[in-house]
C-alpha cells in the first residue's frame, strides 16, 4: 500500500549517495514504490555524469525502460555521445533544480540519485566556482602531452591527482590551469568549500554505506552482467560509428574496451581492466562520501546489514513521510 499523507509540502527530498554497484537505484525505485499513494508519487532525479549521454547505456548501469518501472527518470539522455562537452556541474545543477520543482509542482518527491557525487556536493552545497578559463594557458598545458601533465599534476597537487584517473586530461589540465591562475591547488580552495555547516532544508542525504570486501564483489558481478547483457556490443557499435566523442570515450568500461577495439591489450585484459578501474573508481567514491559526511543532517545506512524494507522504513522516516 502506497503513502498517503494528508499533506505533502513539507516533505524532504532524499539524495542517495553511494559506491558505485551499491544498490543506489533499486533504493531510488523501492521509494518510489513506496511513495505511490492516492496523493502522492516519486520521481527520480538522476545525479549521474555519464547517464547523461545518449547511447552509453549499458555501460553506465542507466536504468532501462522496462527496469524503471514506469517511474519517471529526469537527467539521462540529455546529450548526444559525440558532443565535446557534454554537461558541466553547473548545467547538471540548473537542470536539477528545475527537475525537482517540476516534480513538486505537481505534487511529487523527487528522489535524487548518482554517482557522481561532484554533482551532489553542488546540490547541498552550492556550486565551487573557480577561475574562469584562460585558453592560452589550456593550450599550453595541453602541448605538455598527457604523461607531462600528470607527473605535474602529482608533483604540485598531489590529492587532486589521487582522485583523477591518470586518462582525464580535460580535469587534469582544469586542475593545473587553477594552480597557474590562482597560485594555489585546486583541491586548497575546495577545501574552502568543504567546510561544515552547509547543507539545505528541502534534501537530505541519504549514504548507503558497504564493506570494500562485499562491494569489490559487487563490482565484479556487475560487469560479468555488463557483458552479458550486450556492453561489448554496444560500445564497439559507437566506437564504429564514430559516435564517441573526447569524454564519452573516456567513460568507465568503454575506455578498457575501446583500448581493445584499437589494439592496446587482448579482450580478456580489458575486461579485467574494467573491474580494476571500477574498484578504483569505488576507491576515490569513499573519498568523496567522507566529505560529504560533514554535511548535517544526512542519514548513513549500513547497506550490507540492514533490510531492503528497513532502509525505505528509515528513508522515509527521514524525509518526513509517514
Amino acid at each position: 500500500m502506497g503513502v498517503r499523507p494528508a499533506a505533502i509540502e513539507g516533505w524532504i527530498a532524499p539524495v542517495i549517495v553511494g559506491p558505485t554497484a551499491g544498490g543506489k537505484s533499486d533504493l531510488a525505485l523501492a521509494l518510489c514504490d513506496a511513495l505511490h499513494g492516492v496523493r502522492s508519487f516519486g520521481e527520480v532525479v538522476t545525479a549521474d555524469s555519464v547517464q547523461v549521454y545518449r547511447g552509453l547505456d549499458i555501460g553506465s548501469a542507466k536504468p532501462s525502460p522496462e527496469e524503471r518501472r514506469g517511474v519517471p527518470h529526469h537527467l539521462i539522455d540529455l546529450v548526444e555521445p559525440d558532443d565535446p562537452v557534454g554537461l558541466t556541474v553547473k548545467d547538471w545543477l540548473g537542470l536539477s533544480e528545475r527537475a525537482m520543482a517540476d516534480v513538486r509542482s505537481r505534487g511529487g518527491l523527487p528522489v535524487v540519485v548518482g554517482g557522481t557525487h561532484l554533482y551532489v556536493k553542488a546540490l547541498m552545497e552550492g556550486l565551487f566556482e573557480g577561475p574562469g578559463a584562460d585558453e592560452s594557458v589550456r593550450d599550453e598545458l595541453r602541448s605538455m602531452g598527457r604523461e607531462r601533465l600528470r607527473a605535474e599534476l602529482e608533483r604540485a597537487d598531489p590529492e587532486t591527482a589521487s582522485r583523477l584517473h591518470p586518462n582525464d586530461e580535460r580535469r587534469t589540465v582544469r586542475a593545473l590551469e587553477v594552480l597557474r591562475l590562482t597560485g594555489r591547488p585546486i583541491s586548497q580552495l575546495r577545501g574552502q568549500w568543504d567546510r561544515p555547516g552547509g547543507g539545505r532544508g528541502d534534501c537530505v542525504l541519504v549514504g548507503l554505506e558497504w564493506p570494500v570486501r562485499e562491494i569489490n564483489a559487487r563490482i565484479n558481478a556487475r560487469v560479468r552482467s555488463m557483458v552479458e547483457r550486450g556492453l561489448v556490443e554496444e560500445a564497439r557499435a559507437l566506437w564504429s560509428a564514430g559516435r564517441l566523442g573526447p569524454r564519452s570515450r573516456g567513460a568507465l568500461g568503454y575506455a578498457q574496451l575501446i583500448d581493445h577495439f584499437e589494439g592496446r591489450c587482448g579482450f580478456v585484459e580489458a575486461l579485467e581492466a574494467i573491474k580494476i578501474e571500477t574498484r578504483r573508481f569505488a576507491k576515490n567514491q569513499r573519498t568523496w562520501l567522507r566529505r560529504l559526511r560533514t554535511i548535517p543532517g544526512g542519514l548513513w545506512i549500513d547497506a550490507a546489514a540492514t533490510p531492503t524494507g528497513e532502509v525505505v522504513r528509515r528513508v522515509l522516516s527521514a524525509c518526513g513521510v509517514g
